[in-house]
């Protein structure tokens, strides 16, 4: 029997992160050698950004190809530090389930989701380091870097859970917002080390921030309807199935949100009333979200150019929201669909967080 949790290739593991992570960091030492420190650091955060960005998509291609249990141990495969010192017991496992969770090529794409993650804790480790270091020559707080690096060893744990309690839900969707709230740290610190704050009325203010947690919420809306496998309970638009505006639903098992995968309330296997009620309110959310999306477009369109430029970009990312939203659905939840929907949420809640920096910049100007 595999044990669940296996550390014998951790070290392996954080070498090999430390060599994935080394590469774009040379590059941008080699790139960046006329820069002031705090033009250093600001690259080093946007460089971490995208890679972050990067890495939230690719887990969601890992949840969107069932890889989520390719190697059914961690950190890393039937305790060796790739799928090739594994190759008999991934065989085994295969030749018993040819469908099952663990195959070679789920095997790879799970430890590869592992490898990324490491070279990314590896840069956030570097961006920490030199916050500190250089903590006098910027007015940005290292604090923000630490917090960053203990929020990145947290993900790490709870990608470990992730594999120990078998998709778990609950603690899915968790590494889901836990991977976006990396992009929310990294996008305030970047912003912090290029000022440039957006004055706006205090009622505007206030609006972004509530936009900020409606988006919030419907992306964890948005991974409830993922980890329980719940995009393809409404198969119509704008009706649900069937010609159905309001289909029978079942909030209380849809809503029961510790336990586990295809498990309602009581037991029992979850139904597809509950699944429904998971996608409808995922409906009801992003309508909302939509909604507020235009009218905080509406009124930033008459605040003067820069305002304007800001409800451009809201309106083009929400435009991109609805049509990769609607495809999963009508085109049957296709790869591409699902990781365009997945990426357009990322870079909405990363684009509002630039946007509440500055916001804050022109507020309070020594916040960071």
């Amino acid at each position: 029997m595999t044990s669940l949790i296996d550390l014998s290739p951790l070290a392996q593991l954080l070498a090999f992160g430390a060599l994935l992570g080394g590469g774009p960091l040379l590059w941008l030492r080699l790139r960046s050698r006329a820069a002031t420190r705090g033009e250093k650091l600001r690259a080093l955060t946007l460089l971490t950004l995208f890679l972050t960005f990067d890495l939230v998509l690719f887990g969601a291609f890992t949840r969107l190809t069932d890889s989520g249990l390719g190697c059914p141990d961690w950190p890393g495969c039937y305790g060796s530090a790739s799928p090739l010192g594994a190759r008999d017991e991934i065989h085994a496992a295969q030749s018993a389930m040819p469908t099952g969770p663990v195959t070679h090529g789920k095997a790879w794409v799970e430890m590869i989701h592992r490898y990324l993650a490491s070279g990314v804790g590896f840069l956030i480790l570097c961006l920490c380091v030199m916050s500190w270091r250089r903590r006098q020559e910027t007015h940005v707080s290292p604090w923000w870097s630490t917090i960053t690096l203990v929020w990145v060893c947290m993900q790490g744990a709870f990608g470990a859970l992730t594999v120990t309690m078998k998709l778990f839900p609950a603690i899915v969707t968790l590494h889901l917002l836990g991977g976006l709230g990396l992009l929310v740290l990294l996008a305030w610190q970047a912003q912090g080390y290029a000022p440039k704050p957006l004055a706006l009325g205090r009622g505007l203010y206030r609006a972004a921030w509530g936009l900020f947690a409606l988006t919030v919420a419907q992306i964890a809306l948005g991974g409830w309807v993922s980890t329980n496998y719940a995009v393809l309970a409404c198969d119509a638009f704008p009706q649900c199935h069937a010609g159905q505006w309001w289909p029978e639903m079942d909030f209380r098992h849809g809503f029961t949100l510790w336990r586990e995968l295809g498990v309602g309330a009581d037991g029992g296997w979850l139904s597809f009333a509950a699944l429904t009620a998971i996608h409808m309110a995922h409906r009801i959310g992003a309508l909302l979200v939509f909604a507020a999306i235009l009218a905080f477009a509406w009124a930033l369109w008459g605040c003067g150019e820069e305002a304007r430029r800001w409800a451009k970009r809201l309106l083009l990312l929400a435009a991109w929201q609805l049509a990769s939203g609607l495809s999963n659905v009508v085109l049957d939840w296709p790869i591409v669909a699902a990781l365009a929907h997945t990426g357009g949420a990322a870079a909405l809640l990363t684009l509002l967080s630039f946007m509440l920096a500055r916001l804050r910049q022109a507020a309070t100007p020594s916040s960071l």
